[in-house]
């Protein structure tokens, strides 16, 4: 192989090779050399034989990965691909042979191994460097040629959020349709990502700056990859996911920068099937009021520990059946859902824009690349060293009844078919900068529910408040903790100064008088309201306003009037996060404290109670004492190996948003996954950082080292001159 591997001061690795096809070969390469063991988690994950090395905890989420066809789509979009891009599909197979490569280097098992691999006789197994292989027994398995469509899929089916729709339809039932718009978003569990685009007559170099921090679960290892690929063709820096080629979200080529967020689209439906078994197998009723034959077969899945689990897998003319079947639910309720989501209906992931973004040259190469982009559906903003400026939505969204992107639709009922495609909108900019952040924005036409407008109404004031911005400037964006969404409990606080102080004809004739705060209640309502609001994890202040937070949502979630929303239908394991009650009051709090009536409810008796609650027992620390990291690990207990996890500054509507579920944790598991400034006056003036480090393996020196800067809001050069590398001895 011709190609040849660098490292920078961070372990990063840097490619070169002669061809596309060789790049990738060394891509999928390096990749099993740094992240084995979490490719092989997300080979399993993609497959929904997760279960078989990790337990019981993760046969929720393998079933709903066989239930919803995911290996399958993703087989389906591979052969469509080496139909219409053979290029594409050719590079895409020298990635896979190259992660097969990295997986049977010296002292490493060969794929095609089972899973599971007991020693034989006098021959244990070698073994891999990464220590969780060890633990479970396991050997690296072979890659095949789908299986990085199969890790994009498993990575994305649940990004839309398709299981809100079982929320609004669970709390319209048990409190009523005006309760849809309580718990509406534009808040509840939607954090996504920041980024912003300045064009050069509002930079000091006078070229475009593109920054920005995706917001998704906190993996270890991280679920994204620094990496540099270097050809003839291209020369591209951006971050990658391990187990996919190439660069897709965000990506520099020296002439043209691209970064994305979560376009919040609605792009994915939940059918109510109605079936019955025959002799011959299953049927479902269909839209013109006649039965039809659906596909059946079972499925097997190995449980590490446990005995094996057999899953009935049916597929209906809507999509696969993902909750319940002919006998209903687990709890006997008679429901079946089925998911309607574009790969499995086109066949494509989107895989054909991934060589073209590559090849950029100008915003014009990324738009077009882009039309091609199908899942997950994102806005996009892009930048060129000629002034060429872009912000649009791409992916596809169906064209269907808009009653599809509320709640689950019955498929025996005419009128809820896809017909066709949305055109992806576009934007332009305001005052020389595009801000987004998950809010209301170009993709507006395309969604239902969307972020809270706190972040990105803060990024663009602050990108107002100075003329001209350099690349070193964006970090102080990055950080910033300013929380917004504090308003409307500080609100209900500032009341009480009338309420417990003042007595009116109106008050008196209509509630009984209020007891009056106690001395420490009245000395902490003080403290908050002076509170200049921000998250920071030095802060007692936040620490105080956060306990507070919490303990209203607590006490709402009691409440007899929430009561009924508190049980959640026995769906899936793995969708109950969607419905879980405390979240959904935390989340929403800022609507349920605003609203003109919440069921009765007394809020101010509840802000009231709950302040004098944490006025008796305050915070003995700091915000940052409890508001820590709490990263994802296939195998949790790995986590001791690096004792406590550090305290973060930021929240859930900060610009740093490091969000916690007030009501339930302090402890943040999503956060920015990495931080990037992309420079378009001079590449290697460009920035990144992510929360671990390059390495996947414990014992590496690059597995933490990036950590101490992610947490300080600051960020690594972003090296693209080979001689500046070191080149790997065993190249």
């Amino acid at each position: 192989m011709s190609a040849e591997t660098y490292r920078d001061a961070w372990g990063i690795p840097h490619l070169r090779a002669d061809t596309p096809h060789e790049l990738a070969r060394a891509q999928g390469q390096v990749t099993a050399r740094d992240r084995a063991w979490q490719l092989e988690v997300e080979r399993h994950r993609a497959q929904g034989t997760s279960a078989s090395f990790l337990g019981p905890e993760a046969l929720s989420w393998d079933r709903l990965a066989r239930r919803a066809r995911l290996a399958d789509t993703a087989r389906r979009c591979f052969t469509a691909l080496e139909r219409k891009d053979p290029e594409t599909a050719a590079w895409v197979r020298a990635y896979v042979d190259g992660v097969n490569e990295g997986l049977t280097e010296p002292g490493q098992p060969s794929p095609g191994q089972p899973t599971r691999t007991h020693p034989n006789p006098g021959q244990p197994p070698r073994r891999h460097p990464a220590p969780e292989f060890a633990r479970t027994g396991l050997a690296p398995g072979h890659w095949d040629p789908w299986t990085p469509l199969g890790v994009w899929l498993a990575t994305h089916i649940l990004f839309a959020g398709f299981p809100a729709k079982l929320w609004r339809e669970h709390v319209a039932t048990h409190l009523g349709p005006d309760a849809v718009a309580l718990f509406a978003a534009d808040g509840p569990g939607t954090a996504g990502s920041n980024g912003w685009l300045v064009s050069g007559e509002r930079t000091t170099t006078g070229h475009a700056l593109i920054a920005g921090d995706p917001h998704r679960f906190i993996e270890d290892p991280g679920v994204y990859q620094q990496i540099h690929l270097s050809c003839p063709e291209f020369d591209v820096v951006g971050l990658a996911v391990p187990g996919v080629p190439g660069v897709a979200h965000f990506g520099h080529t020296g002439t043209v920068a691209w970064a994305i967020t979560n376009a919040m689209a609605d792009y994915q439906d939940l059918y109510r099937e109605r079936l019955r078994r025959t002799g011959a197998g299953v049927e479902a009723l269909g839209p013109d009021g006649t039965w039809q034959r659906a596909a059946r077969h079972t499925e097997t899945i190995h449980v590490a520990g446990e005995d094996t689990v057999e899953v009935e897998i049916i597929e209906t003319d809507r999509g696969p059946v993902i909750a319940g079947g002919p006998e209903g639910l687990d709890d006997g309720t008679p429901a079946a859902l089925s998911l309607r989501y574009p790969p499995r209906v086109t066949a494509d992931l989107g895989f054909g824009a991934l060589l073209p973004l590559l090849r950029a040259r100008r915003v014009a190469d990324v738009d077009r690349a882009l039309d091609g982009w199908a899942e997950p559906v994102n806005v996009v903003q892009a930048a060129d060293t000629e002034g060429g400026l872009l912000h649009r939505v791409a992916g596809r969204v169906p064209v269907r009844p808009a009653a599809n992107g509320l709640r689950p639709v019955p498929a025996w009922e005419p009128g809820h078919e896809w017909t066709g495609w949305h055109t992806p909108p576009r934007a332009g900019l305001t005052e020389g900068v595009a801000v987004m952040a998950n809010q209301r924005g170009p993709s507006t036409p395309l969604g239902v529910e969307f972020a809270a407008p706190h972040r990105a109404d803060r990024i663009a004031a602050l990108l107002a408040g100075k003329e001209r911005w350099s690349a070193s400037d964006m970090p102080t964006i990055h950080t910033d903790t300013h929380l917004a969404s504090a308003t409307p409990l500080l609100d209900h606080l500032a009341a009480l100064t009338t309420a417990t102080t003042e007595t009116t004809e109106t008050t008196a004739t209509t509630a009984p008088p209020l007891t009056p705060l106690t001395p420490e209640a009245a000395a902490l309502r003080d403290r908050l309201l002076a509170w200049d609001r921000r998250m920071d994890a030095d802060s007692a202040d936040a620490a105080v306003y956060a306990a507070l937070r919490s303990a209203v949502v607590r006490r709402l979630a009691a409440h007899p009037a929430l009561a009924p929303a508190a049980v959640a239908p026995a769906y899936p394991e793995v969708l109950q996060p969607w419905l879980a009650l405390v979240p959904r009051v935390a989340y929403a709090l800022e609507h349920l404290l605003r609203a003109e009536d919440l069921y009765g409810i007394d809020r101010a008796a509840i802000v009231r109670t709950a302040l004098e609650e944490i006025a008796a027992r305050p915070p003995a620390g700091p915000w940052g004492d409890t508001h820590r990291l709490a990263p994802w690990r296939a195998l949790p207990d790995a986590a001791t190996a690096h004792g406590d996890e550090p305290g973060l500054s930021g929240d859930h509507d900060c610009v740093l948003c490091t969000s916690p579920v007030p009501g339930l944790t302090d402890r943040a598991a999503r956060g920015p996954a990495a931080r990037y400034v992309w420079d378009l006056a001079d590449r290697g003036n460009s920035r990144w950082v992510v929360p671990h480090g390059a390495s996947g393996v414990p014992d590496s020196p690059h597995h933490r080292d990036q950590q101490p800067l992610w947490l300080d809001g600051e960020l690594a050069p972003v090296v693209t001159d080979f001689d500046r590398l070191t080149k790997e001895s065993d190249d």
